[in-house]
């Protein structure tokens, strides 16, 4: 049951008329995020803080892949029976989905959705509680979504929303759509609005980034199998080197976006994993590249969908090589509703303030599984700043990923209030305000 437009009204952004030099400014700010994320912390409370510490901390040492998240799982429903929230569970490869009553049953659900899976890789963060899995990490921050809605779940268990809140911990993020899992396990069903959000380094602790509209790119991904004619290092004319053929499509297939589309229209062509030879001194007779293609814009999508056919049939001509190339459908883009965006902006703006809410100019040109959510129900996916002051940038899936976990009342305090939001403007939408 979407919100209408005409309920909400433009939240206006607060302005500093003093005049400060830059170095007064960042001091301030700081000092404004100190007592921000304090405040945070304060609201939570020290325990609940610490067990979702704790709780993050474990689910940080015991990564799982997509969907193969049945410790992780397990876990979480300890954690809703602890809670008293009853939930269903198809089992591993699911999604754990709860529903947190509100006081009104009769109402549409608002759905808060965190995600369980991990990523492949060796951790590099040296910390006491690293993952105890070797070629398995979570260094994209899951296990903090995950403690930030088991938080707000404390909350609202505690102190009921005026209506049902659902709960949605899904599997396979990272790698298979595990969104649209949850979404045939029922994810959805009697929902009438979604909301999430992921860690970042991109701010510190304290700030939150809103945008409106699209927030991150389409995603595609390809492979190009070449097959030449194998030879001797030593009498290359007898042979078709497959090796030089890929070299030449790394090369082409970047003209693509530099020299083929409107450099005002964002998009990435990524070769990210060659397969080819055997020996030095043998030449290789099969290659395979293996790469992702970015995209804001459908027509922009198109174009280099059939640039890159084109290219292919070129070269396999040109080099009198068999070349076949596959493009597979990745994710939508995540675009944000304007009504549950600004439930949302309201939200953020009531647990940190105004002036530590901010916006990005640009979408990021990675990709979340999120869109199939919002292709079904309104909803807004938003990013916590999960910096420490003291901390140098580090980005999402490096192996030397971590957070700060002050983050995590952020979190729990936002997923806790645009619940709340969100159902305040469907109850003022039915009483006619």
């Amino acid at each position: 049951m979407p919100v209408p437009d005409k309920l909400l009204g433009r939240l206006g952004k607060s302005a500093d008329s003093t005049a400060m030099t830059s170095r007064d400014t960042n001091t301030r700010m700081e000092m404004n995020l100190e007592v921000c994320v304090s405040r945070a912390l304060d609201e939570v409370g020290k325990p609940l803080c610490a067990r979702l510490a704790t709780l993050r901390r474990w689910l940080h040492q015991h990564p799982e892949l997509s969907f193969q998240e049945a410790e992780t799982a397990e876990r979480i429903i300890a954690e809703l029976k602890r809670l008293g929230i009853t939930y269903q569970y198809d089992g591993v490869g699911h999604a754990v989905i709860a529903s947190v009553d509100g006081n009104d049953r009769s109402l549409p659900a608002i759905a808060i959705r965190a995600e369980m899976d991990a990523l492949p890789g060796d951790e590099t963060t040296g910390t006491s509680y690293e993952s105890v899995y070797p070629g398995r990490m979570h260094a994209c921050g899951h296990g903090a979504h995950m403690a930030m809605l088991i938080g707000a779940a404390h909350l609202l268990s505690r102190n009921p929303a005026p209506g049902p809140v659902r709960l949605v911990f899904q599997p396979a993020e990272e790698k298979g759509g595990g969104a649209r899992t949850a979404i045939a396990d029922g994810a959805l069903t009697g929902v009438s609005a979604i909301f999430a959000g992921h860690v970042t380094h991109e701010f510190e602790t304290g700030k939150m980034m809103i945008r409106d509209g699209t927030v991150t790119a389409q995603s595609d991904r390809f492979s190009i199998s070449i097959r030449g004619k194998g030879g001797h290092g030593a009498r290359p004319h007898e042979a078709v080197d497959a090796v030089v053929i890929s070299g030449f499509l790394i090369a082409a297939l970047q003209t693509l976006v530099s020299r083929e589309i409107n450099p005002l229209h964002a998009s990435v062509v990524t070769i990210g994993k060659i397969r080819a030879g055997s020996a030095a001194n043998v030449i290789a007779e099969q290659a395979e590249l293996l790469g992702s293609i970015r995209t804001l814009r459908e027509d922009v999508r198109q174009h280099i969908h059939n640039g890159m056919k084109r290219m292919v049939s070129a070269a396999a001509e040109l080099h009198n090589a068999e070349i076949e190339i596959r493009i597979d459908e990745g994710y939508p883009p995540v675009i944000n509703e304007p009504v549950s965006t600004d439930i949302a902006r309201q939200a953020a703006c009531d647990v940190v303030g105004s002036d530590r809410v901010v916006t990005s100019e640009f979408p990021s040109m990675g990709s979340e599984d999120f869109s199939y959510y919002l292709d079904e129900v309104p909803g807004c996916f938003v990013r916590f700043g999960a910096r420490h002051p003291d901390w140098e940038p580090i980005p999402l899936h490096s192996p030397a990923f971590d957070i700060d976990e002050r983050a995590l009342a952020v979190g729990t305090l936002f997923f806790d209030r645009v619940a709340r939001l969100a159902h305040k403007r469907i109850e003022e939408f039915s009483d006619g305000v």
